[in-house]
């Protein structure tokens, strides 16, 4: 495993997404006004007590009583604090944007224990802030008490987005935000952080590194016995479920408001099926049609050496669609909250960057052609990777793929690692945007029909290159937690279904 110093920096630099570089301060740049709001006590045993947020509120300099501005909200990364430098947000605020930039509970000035984006704790404190930003004089209104809002951030600093749009339509059936710009987060914590209950070893270790001092004894308790059996405890299961969209999925809530989602495509921490569940179950049909999804390559991106995966790095589509996510981000708000004319494309579709620096930008991403193959037999945990070969190219892919077998496990906790690989051969087959997926089989199994998500990919195989499947008995990114006992899989009567591009 990478050291978790090595781990903690890559977290910093993946996931503090910046915004708006900031510009040397001179003598007429303004300084931000630092505030901190009250909200909810803490609960935790660890810190119990009142608890303040702390925010640095940037005014742009043509807002005004008489010139009101709409304002975005803004938050850190996991294991950051909020932006306070002057001159920082200069390009949103030279558009007439105000930024209000939030040290979330936990982390910076700001008090508690971070909850991870808990409707009952983070979820309010982005009402108290949103209450405050409703009444600056110079901050324009839909109504009484209800700004013209938007939100920039991404990883933690798109969950909180989430928490605090739904936590609002959770309570009073709307939500304050009239738009929403959430990057490399999730749609459910439980899924991205143990997806299938194997736990992902390489990111949680750096994770729980990188915020050691905010985590409520909960964390702190379940990391421990998540990391040395390999299982997600039931405890952290408890703690995650209703830190995402998903929650809310499930309890027949969805946001109607456009939301411009990107996402990492070679994120191996919230991957791509995240953003995708976002997009197809979080919003509405109407939301839909004025949202767009952004799928890069980038993010919370480590490399895979077992098995050996690939990724080039870029954002083919946001130069597509507006030369960058920066000004397509900017347009985006533009035209959402300040009436600017409607001149942006590709709403209600997927945009995706394949692994080889083109864009693909499809209407649908579910899998729609189905491919037989071979019975494969796993290795056990001293075992190398196997490459099957699915279909020779040019075949080109987008979304989310599925294998949909009979399986059978001989051992107790059997684990293998799936994927799909790019090559010429299964000598040279490189996993695609470097990530895998886990499947788990809790007990002796003697033939049951399954179906095996696979990481959702964007590629083009080319002429004299073949798509394979990969199987592997371990994996960087589960370091650790493959098979519990010697053994492998057999699955039989294996239908690989891709989501082909035609």
């Amino acid at each position: 495993m990478r050291s978790l110093l090595s781990l903690a920096t890559s977290i910093a630099v993946g996931a503090g997404i910046a915004v708006a570089a900031p510009i040397p301060a001179s003598a007429d740049t303004p300084e931000p006004d630092n505030v901190c709001i009250p909200s909810v006590p803490e609960t935790d045993p660890l810190e119990p007590g009142p608890v303040d947020i702390c925010v640095s509120v940037f005014k742009p300099a043509s807002a005004s009583k008489d010139n009101r501005a709409p304002v975005l909200l803004h938050s850190h990364g996991w294991g950051g604090s909020r932006t306070s430098m002057p001159g920082s947000f200069q390009r949103y605020l030279d558009a007439g944007f105000g930024v209000v930039s939030i040290d979330q509970r936990g982390f910076g000035e700001s008090g508690g224990k971070a909850h991870v984006e808990d409707p009952a704790f983070e979820g309010q404190d982005v009402i108290n802030v949103i209450d405050y930003v409703a009444g600056l004089d110079w901050v324009k209104q839909n109504g009484r008490n209800d700004p013209v809002l938007g939100a920039l951030g991404g990883s933690y600093g798109g969950g909180y987005q989430f928490v605090g749009a739904f936590t609002e339509l959770m309570e009073t059936g709307r939500t304050r935000f009239d738009a929403l710009a959430p990057q490399i987060t999730w749609y459910s914590l439980n899924e991205s952080l143990a997806p299938n209950e194997v736990v992902r070893s390489t990111w949680v270790s750096g994770l729980y590194a990188v915020g050691l001092d905010a985590h409520t004894s909960t964390v702190h308790a379940g990391f421990a016995e998540g990391i040395a059996t390999g299982d997600w405890p039931a405890s952290q299961d408890e703690f995650f479920r209703n830190n995402g969209p998903a929650f809310h999925v499930e309890a027949g809530r969805k946001l109607d408001i456009p939301v411009l989602l990107r996402q990492g495509i070679s994120d191996n921490l919230f991957p791509l099926d995240q953003a995708i569940k976002n997009f197809d179950r979080a919003l509405t049909d109407r939301a839909r049609r004025k949202s767009l999804l952004i799928g890069y390559n980038g993010g919370h991106a480590l490399p895979n050496v077992l098995p050996l995966g690939s990724a080039v790095s870029g954002d083919a589509c946001s130069e597509k669609l507006a030369g960058g996510y920066d000004d397509l981000e900017l347009r985006f708000y533009q035209e959402n909250l300040q009436g600017a004319p409607r001149e942006l494309a590709g709403h209600g579709r997927y945009h995706l960057m394949t692994s080889g620096g083109d864009c693909l930008s499809v209407d649908a991403v579910d899998a729609t052609v189905e491919f037989e193959l071979p019975d494969i037999t796993t290795t056990t945990t001293a075992g190398v990777p196997q490459a099957i070969k699915i279909a020779d190219g040019p075949l080109t892919i987008a979304g989310t793929p599925h294998l949909d077998a009979l399986v059978t496990a001989l051992g107790l906790d059997s684990r293998a690692f799936f994927a799909l690989s790019v090559g010429t051969s299964p000598a040279d087959a490189q996993v695609i945007q470097n990530n895998v997926l886990p499947h788990r089989e809790e007990s002796i199994n003697l033939g049951t029909r399954r179906n095996i998500e696979l990481p959702s990919v964007a590629a083009t195989v080319g002429e004299g290159e073949s798509l394979f499947l990969t199987v592997s008995p371990t994996s960087d990114m589960f370091a650790l937690h493959g098979s519990r006992t010697p053994g492998g899989l057999r699955l039989a009567d294996v239908t690989a279904k891709l989501p082909v591009v035609p």
